[in-house]
């Protein structure tokens, strides 16, 4: 069984080369999602686009996100990780390129949807593919770094959006993210599939393969031999495989967890952070002016995914989640107020960062630690799709609010959104921290009566 075998392992260059070239992908991944924030004020400002427009193409993204991260479910768990990988890189590298040729911005609306279906396909199989690889005792921990990688995403676009969108226009940040995505598909070609995934479909000899070539790589980084394989319970039911599970106790109601606190954590981000330069743009400050400032509170992604990546196997992810949500919502109520134009980006930072810790714990190591390997993708892919549905309204609502009640309009709801998100995951979330993916699932997964296979317990991981 590869789950005691892998869970039992040193972090070794395997683990780090796994990580590296998913690493690369996300952070590409969240520069594309996040250079909206400057491409929607650079469109506003040359007048390519009105504010209307700007709503559409914001809706587009999570239009081809909320269908990308679904697909990427379903061909995640019936192709492979690694088929996954290619071709949701290949989406968006292309489009994205097509972007920077867009002729009006209508145009750019239809292919920001066709980037949205590569980038919600990233975010689904990245996150899962190194839940598959990282044992339990440091699970929380790298995923939360993978987290902060994407999280960087921010910054790096504003960054560059600075500096290049007045000298070249808003057509070269496509062209880079396209670039960049193309790359990497490259790269990625000889990543490699998931041992978990391939037990899970029976192809037991190439897992086999895979964990003797991983288990003699970690040897020789050891330099001795490795711990011994722990006995598994081969009594301890193994999880169903079957896709209606996920709507049938226990699964459902994680479903359900899982779809409102990534909906909620989607339109904050979205309904305010990516807005940030527009706002400031509308409020009459220079493109360059508003990037910049931008550009400070953006330094907050990094750092809030940086805190939930410590605190998610150190505090628990319910308690990091719980402290989360207080300091975005006492930070959030004093936003509005300030005024004076030093202050401002700081307390912007420090309402971005708790912002962050919420996307890198529920999105990079919360969701994917939920669900069985049989199901983990369309599990995942479902919660995505729910929740980026949700947010696909949400560019017009921040438009309503901030045209009729400013920013704090818009921070009024957010704080409101963030007390749910709370309430909903302390009272009805689980607590994965520190406990092996076959604990998770296959423990809760006996109340179910759909058929199982034997699987490793809870002493495997430990």
């Amino acid at each position: 069984m590869p789950d005691a075998r892998l869970d039992r392992l040193p972090i070794s260059r395997f683990h780090r080369r796994v990580f590296a070239m998913v690493g690369i992908g996300m952070f590409l991944d969240g520069f594309d999602i996040y250079l909206a924030s400057t491409v929607i004020g650079a469109t506003l400002k040359s007048g390519f686009a009105t504010m209307e427009q700007s709503a559409l193409f914001i809706a587009s993204t999570f239009v081809g996100m909320m269908f990308g991260s679904l697909a990427a479910g379903f061909i995640g768990d019936r192709y492979g990780r690694s088929f996954t990988y290619q071709i949701n890189l290949l989406f968006f590298g292309v489009a994205s390129i097509a972007a920077g040729f867009a002729w009006d911005m209508n145009a750019l609306i239809f292919l920001r949807f066709v980037m949205g279906l590569g980038l919600g396909a990233e975010n689904v199989v990245g996150y899962a593919a190194v839940t598959e690889f990282i044992p339990a005792r440091a699970r929380g921990r790298w995923l939360g770094v993978l987290a902060m990688i994407f999280s960087l995403g921010l910054p790096s676009a504003i960054l560059l959006s600075t500096y290049l969108i007045p000298a070249h226009g808003w057509r070269i940040m496509f062209f880079i993210g396209g670039g960049g995505g193309l790359l990497v598909w490259w790269v990625r070609k000889s990543l490699t599939e998931s041992p978990r995934w391939l037990e899970s479909v029976g192809r037991n000899e190439e897992a086999e393969v895979i964990l003797l070539e991983i288990e003699a790589e970690c040897r020789k980084g050891l330099g001795t031999e490795l711990a011994p394989i722990p006995e598994t319970d081969v009594n301890l039911p193994a999880p169903p495989s079957n896709f209606s599970a996920l709507f049938k106790a226990p699964f459902l109601r994680r479903i359900i967890v899982g779809s409102i606190t990534l909906l909620i954590i989607n339109a904050v981000i979205h309904g305010f952070v990516i807005w940030l330069p527009t706002f400031f743009i509308l409020q009459g400050m220079s493109m360059i002016d508003a990037f910049k400032f931008a550009l400070v509170m953006s330094l907050g992604a990094p750092i809030g995914a940086g805190l939930a990546a410590i605190a998610a196997d150190r505090l628990g992810r319910k308690p990091t989640v719980a402290l989360a949500c207080i300091a975005t919502m006492i930070v959030a109520y004093i936003y509005p107020d300030v005024r004076n134009p030093l202050l401002l980006p700081v307390i912007g930072l420090a309402l971005t960062a708790p912002i962050f810790v919420l996307m890198a714990l529920l999105f990079g190591i919360y969701i994917p630690e939920l669900f069985p390997t049989e199901l983990r993708l369309r599990a995942a892919g479902l919660c995505n799709m729910f929740g980026r549905g949700g947010t696909i309204v949400t560019p017009f609502i921040v438009i309503y609010l901030f045209d009729n009640h400013g920013v704090a309009g818009v921070t009024t709801v957010m704080e409101g959104l963030l007390a749910i998100l709370g309430l909903v995951l302390v009272i009805f979330g689980e607590e994965p921290a520190k406990r092996s993916l076959e604990e998770i699932t296959s423990i809760q997964a006996i109340t179910t009566s759909l058929p199982r296979r034997a699987r490793p317990g809870k002493e495997a991981a430990e």
